[in-house]
């Protein structure tokens, strides 16, 4: 262990759980390192993942973005081509941006298209599936409403799903930010996850939940400091 991240353990409490409030403010106090760390919320659910119908997930407009410029493309044609560009879209085409991906391009980070060229965009799935960069109806990234949905990615609109131990990753801004930020944008993810809630889990839904930065250690929350009904 580097003599800074020992350092930075020895100041949390061992088995301690904080506030989410004061989670945010130690994770900021505890960053050590030169660049600016991404800040990540992993919220533990009590689901079973392998089951379809308990997997979690979900979209979420963070109030205040996650502080990076998020590369969007948009698979189109016609006039929509032009409502996507004017939105601010980084790439747009059909055929060409296919061609382009095929051959091992994949400069940008979210993908949205029309679902009249759904059929075109299923020759790269294999590519983009895996690297969660397919459109999805489901997470409202295959639509004719190009120009809102760019948009709203743009702003700080995220995704999230259930991993294999039934834990929610999603990153919540960076260390820079205020923590009265990083506090918006945690409450608001954490309100879509509860609402997000599968109609066959039971028992406890939310188990357990911290706060990181990107080399730092995980600062636990009191989920009863959250004041919901969990």
């Amino acid at each position: 262990m580097g003599k800074k991240l020992k350092a930075v353990q020895e100041k949390i409490e061992t088995g301690k759980e904080y506030s989410l409030e004061d989670a945010i403010k130690v994770v900021k106090e505890s960053s050590y390192t030169k660049f600016d760390e991404t800040v990540d919320l992993a919220v533990n659910l009590g689901v079973d993942p392998r089951k379809s119908e308990q997997m979690v997930r979900g979209t979420v407009v963070l109030p205040h973005g996650i502080g990076k410029k998020v590369r969007v493309l948009v698979f189109a044609k016609g006039e929509k081509e032009k409502e996507a560009s004017d939105a601010g879209a980084d790439y747009v085409g059909s055929e060409d941006l296919v061609e382009k991906i095929s051959k091992g391009w994949l400069d940008f980070d979210k993908s949205v298209a029309t679902p009249d060229v759904m059929g075109l965009v299923g020759k790269v799935g294999k590519i983009l599936g895996p690297r969660g960069l397919m459109p999805n109806p489901k997470l409202g990234t295959v639509t004719f409403d190009i120009a809102k949905t760019v948009k709203e990615i743009k702003a700080g609109k995220i995704e999230y799903r259930t991993e294999k131990a039934g834990i929610v990753h999603v990153p919540i801004g960076k260390i820079s930010f205020d923590a009265d930020k990083l506090l918006d944008n945690a409450k608001t993810v954490i309100s879509s996850i509860i609402r997000a809630k599968p109609a066959t889990s039971k028992g406890r839904y939310l188990k357990k939940i911290s706060v990181s930065s990107t080399m730092g250690p995980g600062i636990a929350v009191d989920l009863v400091s959250l004041g919901k009904g969990v």
